[in-house]
């Protein structure tokens, strides 16, 4: 217990505050600081030829400086970086504060040995490159230790709270550099990396090891209630609100009470990462910031509080605010006895109280204010039955139209998740009326929902499209305006990663080609075969899709649509653009969009088992072509009896089996009732089954030839297998067009086969040349051109 003492005693029931706490925002430095580093490391890794002659540059530039100068600054910088933190701690121990000593010198040691267990690493057993980039080429440390232990002494210290101290430590901290890379004792990138590594270090104690308790206790509260001219008689600590604020139950000398909520400095970045995350990926017009000062918090919750109440909103009212010191603030508001919507039973919920609920979200509506939150936690009955909105903190004043269907689209659901779908939309239409629900329809989204929201749909995927179904119901006739929430997916990021390190992979391959010699010894008679197979290959793309359409197809417009999907895939990866812009195509020709998408499953799933089969055969002929006998080779019966065993395994798992009897049952009810109607043209069964087959092989004969135009002498059907499994493994990259797997399986399946390193870069270029960049510009024109004339 804590007490505080004016007028009257007032003892405080709350548990003892911890003397130290882990303060989220060191985490999320320490976190900031290790992404910068590796973002600097690989950018110093893509530009090393830049900053080796940057060094050089600079080197020549500091070695015309006078010898006494750089003397003078060598000896300056060495005192200096140790004078200062020294100077810091001395000043600190005076002012009783040596315990932040303590943890400086527990990073700076961290620091220090972090820094040379890292270096011994690098220099031994390390990636040659890095290596290279930090030292040189020289007999130095990677990281300097002396360097990084002081960054982090003074990170850990909190040195950049104290300006004249911060300017002060930089200053002597570049003057060290600056001597160091003078006396050739550091590089450049070691340096940087240096430095930041000493940050991560400090951020890491601090978090480790936890920082002062700066929190006001209890009489801390009851001290600043009594400057709004409260009189509290009592004062109990009661649960933390859904964002971890305190909150305290204070009774006051006339017998009213208030709730009192307590926002805390050190608790302002606590689920900074999701809101960063939410405001990335999503389209909003919220004008709210990720971070948030303590002010701008007290102020926003403030100012939501008193506009709720001028709406006519029943809501607690707000009876005063104050900062509590510099770390606090709190929020004084009238008590409620009442009773949260989630502690109601499913059965207490009756008519009435929905449409008490969506009643008080109306005024709301009416004065375009967005509460943000409306969950079972936040709607509250008080005893009279009323209901009661909390937790106005969320909220929007002057809420744009996006957010006020949010809010619709949000209480829907939450209440169909509680009374089902029917009511809930029955209520929420008694009030609101049938074009309110249908300006939200298209809001029926997870990701517009709060997140206990969608743990709980989880559990009921059926809900959202339940809810759909009863409000198109009521708007039979509404025109449903699709919103785009998200900005982009998960499957972007990862497909912009992965992307970005293709591009790595593909820049490090072109710089050990030597482009002269390529183009003076290749043999360009099969170059040009090479590239007659690649135009061909659109031809016969063409040929595959008319082949599972029972529909006429024109066969130009059809081979335009091909080349105006090799234009798509520099955005997509292989398996999604080529089948987005074919069943595009085929609807826009009047095929209905369930057959569209059949057809097209159709051709992808025969083309799979080709691919499958023409692998198999191909590897079969591989393996026995050196023996008497036609028999497989041992390497593919191994290789058969391991991919079976796979299946067996994942099989086995449940979930696993029943996501692929699920694609299976799509598959039957969709597919193959296409695949019947093909079946009984023999010409669609010649062009659909002949375009396959033709597609696959005119892209083994393009690679072959590009084999061949630089020397190579592998076989055929080695080439083919090679093409075929490495062509199986970009469809599954997320890369545009398997950017990266494609070339580096290529690359390394006919090294394996035979063909020089050198040799087989340069034909795995000059394929991709012509099968993926090459096509790109006509494709571009194919793809205006249709888009013009109304063909996509």
């Amino acid at each position: 217990m804590s007490e505080a003492r004016d007028e009257t005693v007032v003892f405080v029931v709350e548990p003892l505050l911890p003397q130290r706490l882990r303060r989220p925002s060191d985490a999320l430095r320490f976190l900031a600081t290790l992404l910068v580093l590796s973002a600097v490391i690989l950018l110093m890794l893509v530009a090393q030829q830049t900053l080796i002659g940057l060094e050089q540059d600079v080197t020549e530039g500091t070695d015309r400086a006078p010898a006494l100068l750089a003397g003078i600054a060598t000896f300056l910088s060495g005192a200096a970086v140790l004078v200062v933190p020294t100077a810091f701690a001395v000043e600190r121990v005076f002012h009783r504060d040596g315990l932040r000593v303590a943890e400086g010198l527990i990073a700076a040691i961290l620091g220090m040995a972090g820094s040379y267990l890292i270096g011994q690493w690098l220099v031994t057993a390390g990636p040659d490159d890095l290596a290279t980039l930090l030292t040189g080429a020289r007999d130095l440390e990677p990281l300097n230790a002396l360097l990084s232990s002081v960054i982090a002494y003074a990170t850990a210290v909190r040195i950049s709270r104290r300006p004249t101290w911060r300017a002060l430590m930089w200053t002597v901290t570049a003057l060290s550099i600056f001597s160091l890379f003078t006396g050739k004792q550091i590089t450049l990138p070691s340096a940087i990396v240096t430095v930041l590594f000493g940050m991560a270090v400090g951020y890491g104690t601090l978090y480790g090891v936890g920082s002062p308790n700066t929190r006001p206790p209890g009489n801390a509260v009851i001290a600043a209630l009594r400057k709004l001219s409260f009189s509290p008689v009592s004062a109990r600590r009661i649960d933390d609100d859904h964002q971890g604020s305190r909150r305290y139950a204070i009774g006051l000398s006339d017998g009213s009470s208030l709730d009192v909520t307590v926002l805390d400095r050190d608790r302002q970045v606590a689920g900074l990462p999701y809101r960063l995350w939410r405001r990335i990926r999503l389209h909003s017009e919220t004008r709210r910031r990720a971070i948030r000062s303590l002010r701008a918090e007290l102020e926003r919750e403030a100012l939501m509080a008193y506009a709720t109440q001028a709406a006519g909103a029943n809501t607690p009212r707000l009876l005063g605010t104050s900062e509590i010191g510099t770390e606090a603030a709190l929020l004084a508001y009238e008590h409620l006895e009442t009773r949260a919507l989630d502690q109601l039973d499913d059965s207490e919920i009756t008519d009435d109280l929905l449409a008490q609920i969506w009643e008080q979200v109306l005024l709301l509506q009416m004065q375009r204010l967005a509460h943000r939150r409306l969950t079972g936690d936040s709607i509250h009955f008080d005893r009279e039955g009323r209901v009661v909105l909390t937790d106005p903190r969320s909220g929007e004043v002057a809420a744009g139209d996006l957010l006020l269907r949010i809010d619709i689209a949000q209480l829907l659901t939450y209440l169909a998740l509680r009374v089902g779908a029917e009511r809930s939309v029955r209520a929420a239409a008694g009030v609101l009326g049938p074009d309110a629900l249908g300006g939200a329809l298209p809001l029926l989204q997870r990701i517009a929902l709060t997140r206990e929201t969608r743990a709980a749909l989880s559990k009921n995927k059926e809900l959202l499209p339940g809810v759909r179904e009863q409000i198109e119901a009521l708007t039979p006739q509404a025109e449903v305006e699709e919103v785009r929430l998200e900005r982009f997916k998960p499957r972007t990021l990862v497909t912009i990663i992965a992307s970005t390190l293709a591009a790595y992979f593909l820049l490090s391959q072109l710089s050990r080609v030597n482009l002269l010699q390529v183009i003076t010894t290749a043999e360009w008679g099969w170059g040009v075969l090479a590239l007659a197979a690649s135009g061909v290959s659109f031809v016969a793309a063409a040929l595959m899709i008319r082949g599972f359409v029972p529909e006429p197809l024109p066969l130009g417009r059809t081979v335009l649509v091909q080349f105006a999907s090799s234009f798509v895939k520099l955005v997509t990866p292989p398996a999604v653009g080529g089948v987005a812009i074919n069943t595009r195509y085929l609807q826009k020709r009047g095929v209905p969009p369930a057959l569209a998408v059949a057809s097209i499953g159709a051709s992808q799933v025969i083309g799979l088992a080709s691919h499958i089969l023409l692998l198999l055969l191909f590897a079969y002929i591989t393996g026995s072509n050196t023996t008497t006998s036609f028999a497989p080779s041992r390497g593919l019966l191994v290789a058969v009896l391991a991919v079976a065993v796979l299946i067996v395994i994942l099989l086995g798992v449940p979930p696993v089996r029943r996501m692929v009897t699920r694609r299976l049952k799509s598959l039957f009810s969709n597919v193959v009732p296409r695949l019947l109607d093909v079946l009984q043209s023999p010409r669609k069964i010649a062009e659909g089954f002949g375009g396959i087959l033709c597609l696959s092989l005119t892209f083994v004969v393009c690679l072959y030839a590009c084999v061949r135009a630089f020397g190579g002498d592998t076989g055929f059907t080695t080439v083919a297998v090679v093409y075929l499994t490495a062509n199986a493994i970009g469809s599954a990259a997320p890369t545009p067009g398997g950017l990266g797997a494609v070339e580096a399986s290529l690359a390394l399946g006919l090294t394996v086969a035979g063909v020089p390193a050198e040799f087989a870069t340069s034909s795995v270029l000059l394929y991709r040349l012509l099968t993926f960049w090459l096509p790109v510009l006509p494709g571009w024109a194919s793809f205006t051109y249709l888009q013009r004339h109304q063909a996509l």
